[in-house]
């Protein structure tokens, strides 16, 4: 006769090799999702401008702001208001930081439509943010 081996198995020790394995399978699943490139509907691609310098008007009061956005290829370079004087720093007073936040936001490739907008002098932002989608329309149409 041959002779038979016979192999004992734990159970447990079954159920957790399956486990792992299931968790494994689970983590290569989740980086491939994470790291891998989005589609035109997702957020991980990036915006084609042709390079350049946009400009945009605003009105406020009687007054006109003229807000200037430069973009190369893939990215917002610089955003400014160009002539902010002096008398329309005074009568509005929270332009200035809100410009500034704004194009530190959008330096770091914040998407427009995800800049977070501060409590303080979020209705300037908005504002704001409507000239800088102007210029940024103008950047994708290459007007």
């Amino acid at each position: 006769m041959g002779k038979t081996k016979i192999v004992v198995l734990q159970l447990k020790e079954l159920i957790y090799t399956a486990i792992f394995i299931g968790l494994g399978i689970l983590l290569l699943v989740l980086l491939v999702y994470m790291f891998y490139p989005k589609d035109e509907d997702g957020a991980a691609t990036s915006a084609n401008y042709k390079p350049g310098v946009y400009t945009s008007q605003l009105t406020l009061g009687e007054s006109t702001l003229n807000i200037e956005v430069a973009v190369d290829q893939q990215h917002i370079n610089s955003v400014s208001v160009t002539n902010l004087d002096e008398s329309m720093s005074t009568m509005y007073p929270l332009i200035s930081p809100s410009i500034e936040n704004l194009e530190s936001q959008l330096k770091k490739d914040v998407p427009v439509d995800d800049v977070v907008l501060t409590e303080d002098s979020r209705y300037t932002e908005i504002l704001l943010l409507d000239g800088i989608k102007d210029c940024l329309s103008q950047a994708t149409s290459g007007k």
